[in-house]
Formats: structure tokens, sequence, C-alpha cells
């Protein structure tokens, strides 16, 4: 079961693409759109990350920032990120230490969940049914 709407987001401190150490605090007085997805280079999970990749212009300007989360290392996304252009970071949660803190744990992978934190860290909206081509922009009609 997701975590629900109004809930504090769980905090979270690991590494992006590019070993950069990454907080959820880092991101204070920001809209994060933490999504979190099953494997790097796979067709699902790459259709949902070209979708914010192209989405990017409706994106900017608005103070959000887009993470993905999955359990790959740090050189499986650094691949992903490279093989599809991807402007966002991915963040490794090889410990599945996010997956099971934002209760997403499929067994060894994280289930296909996005949450939206707002500016204070609450949880203001969760997905849970994605549809992984227009993903972005639905999260955007959902923050609105």
């Amino acid at each position: 079961m997701a975590l629900a709407v109004g809930t504090d987001a769980p905090a979270f401190t690991t590494k992006d693409t590019n070993g950069n150490t990454v907080s959820l605090s880092d991101f204070k007085g920001k809209t994060v759109v933490l999504y979190f997805y099953p494997k790097d280079d796979t067709p699902g999970c790459t259709k949902q990350a070209c979708s914010f990749r192209d989405a990017r212009p409706e994106y900017q300007g608005k103070d959000i920032v887009v993470l993905g989360v999955s359990a790959d290392d740090e050189a499986s996304h650094q691949a992903f990120t490279e093989k599809y252009g991807l402007n966002f970071p991915l963040l490794a949660d090889t410990d599945q230490s996010l997956i099971k803190a934002y209760d997403v744990d499929g067994g060894g992978y994280a289930k296909r969940v996005t949450y939206v934190i707002d500016p204070n860290g609450k949880i203001i909206h969760v997905d849970g049914t994605v549809n992984t081509t227009t993903h972005a922009q639905d999260v955007l009609s959902a923050i609105g």
C-alpha cells in the first residue's frame, strides 16, 4: 500500500546518476516528483523516463524537481541516462531503503508508483496506476 496523501515524505540520502549525494532536504521549497520504477532500460521504464525528459520545458519555471528511483546502481543509471539523453537525476537505491520507506517494494525491485511532495515535505499526490507514455503530463495535470 502506497503512503497516503498528507503524510510527511520520508527523508532520504542516496547517490544520484553521477555519484553525487542527494537528500530530500536539498529540495526544500520546491515541489518534488519522486517516481519509482522497476528497472533501467526496459520498455515501460524507458517510456516513462522519456516522458519526463520530453516534458522538461513544461516543468521548468515551476520549481518542480523530477527524481527517478530504482534499485539499479549508479553505473546502470549512467548508461540509461546517456542512452536516452535523460535530463534529470536518477537515484540509486541499491539497498532498497527508499523503496521500503516509500512502501513500493515489489520483491527486489520498485513498484511503479509516483509521489508528488510539496515544498514543505508533505505528500500531495500519489499515482499508483501509471501510464508510462503520458506520465509526465499526467503528473503536471495533477499538480495543477
